[in-house]
């Protein structure tokens, strides 16, 4: 079968390389790829906002199943558009991809569906939001309504950071993801995401993992789109995903078939392990980055068959098995992310790192300019993932191989995994 990747980031790298191994794989392309990417498949130059383009593409090219990574071609209807040409998509419609695309249609549907979470307020008003965080207190959580690359979320800590919150977003600050924005209480605890598969009803749990989202070690500085995450979730029980499954994931799939939206792809949700259980802060409709680069070299079953019983309706019939070993991944990003930065600086030395099975350099924001050499294009640059037996030996060879990576421009966390 021939299949295409949509997105060029350190998730696909790590959809391809799984994808690739599988037997079932003719033909493995990438729209548009990045160099770490073209190892392992053919690279399109060809935009996922033009769900046209991509289906003359599999046309001409007889691809069989579209893998979509990113967040916003499912939001803006490529799987719709592709599934409506018979074409296999992997990724939910854009209807219930809503659950990520608009932070207010999620909250209301948990609240409808009462699924546990933050109480939250939505405004377009500045003087009313303000008034709603006041309420609140000095803790509380100012949102993004829309799509912010991950970068949407501003935790406060005093009044007048969530008053310059709300005027920053109100004011523009994201663009018209920001034309909307909620105003949460501020709930604690770690943080733990859960992955399933879900179609309709039928939900299939796949993997935890613990994303690291602030910018610098001890977690703190600004919400990142992830410095770096563990599989599995160092809290990750069996009492706990049983909870999870039965409290959130379930209910969610049967909100979203009673709601006529019915999910169908990867789901995605970002908990919060408070006192009182697990809470909801997100739902994403897609593998996260970097929690793809963890969960999926832990999986032994073949992905790509997977996927295929999925899109075929037959996902009850696939068995998933993942390594007992855990995974740690550390991202290396440019100087000033996630604010602005200077790109196209080179990275030395990542042709001379041998590969081996149980560490893996995924290019996250990558290019490769004329000379042949790869520079860093994007603000996550790369994602530096290894597996073993505990988390303290998989974080020793993670860093050993960072260490060995030379980039002037590059920064990372240094206590990711640090359980």
């Amino acid at each position: 079968m021939n299949i295409l990747i949509i997105g060029g980031g350190g998730r696909e790298h790590a959809l391809a390389r799984a994808i690739s191994k599988s037997q079932k794989c003719t033909q493995l392309y990438a729209a548009p790829g990045n160099p770490g990417i073209s190892q392992f498949a053919t690279c399109l130059e060809i935009s996922s906002d033009n769900p046209e383009s991509v289906i003359q593409e599999c046309q001409k090219r007889e691809i069989k199943l579209v893998v979509i990574g990113p967040e916003l071609p499912l939001v803006l209807g490529l799987a719709d558009a592709l599934r409506n040409h018979n074409i296999l998509a992997f990724g939910p419609s854009a209807a219930a991809s809503r659950l990520e695309g608009s932070k207010s249609f999620a909250r209301d549907f948990c609240k409808r569906y009462q699924i546990r979470q933050p109480t939250y307020e939505r405004f377009t008003d500045i003087r009313k939001a303000k008034k709603y965080a006041s309420l609140i207190g000095p803790h509380c959580v100012i949102k993004a309504d829309g799509l912010a690359a991950g970068k949407g979320v501003i935790v406060c800590n005093a009044t007048k950071q969530s008053f310059d919150a709300i005027d920053m977003m109100l004011g523009g600050g994201f663009g018209d993801a920001s034309q909307a924005i909620l105003v949460e209480e501020c709930i604690t605890g770690p943080e733990l995401s859960a992955f399933a598969l879900v179609d309709g009803e039928d939900v299939m749990w796949l993997a935890t993992a613990r994303d690291h989202k602030r910018a610098f070690d001890g977690d703190m500085g600004p919400n990142t789109g992830g410095m770096g995450a563990a599989s599995p979730s160092p809290d990750e029980t069996d009492s706990l995903r049983e909870y999870i499954l039965e409290n959130i994931l379930k209910p969610t799939a049967k909100g979203m078939v009673a709601d006529g939206t019915p999910y169908k792809g990867i789901l995605y949700a970002g908990l919060m392990l408070t006192d009182e259980g697990p809470q909801v802060i997100e739902f994403n409709c897609r593998f996260g980055d970097p929690e793809a680069q963890v969960i999926l070299p832990r999986l032994e079953s073949d992905l790509l068959e997977l996927i295929i019983s999925h899109c075929s309706q037959k996902q009850q019939e696939a068995q998933v098995v993942f390594s007992p070993d855990v995974a740690i991944t550390v991202i290396m990003a440019n100087k000033g992310y996630p604010a602005s930065y200077q790109p196209n600086s080179i990275i030395r030395q990542l042709d001379t790192l041998s590969v081996q099975s149980d560490r893996f350099i995924y290019h996250s924001g990558t290019q490769q300019n004329d000379q042949g050499d790869i520079i860093a294009s994007g603000g996550r640059v790369l994602s530096i993932t290894a597996t073993a037996e505990t988390y303290s030996a998989a974080r020793k060879k993670a860093y050993d191989t960072v260490s060995h990576i030379k980039w002037e421009n590059g920064f990372y966390r240094k206590d990711i995994g640090n359980f």
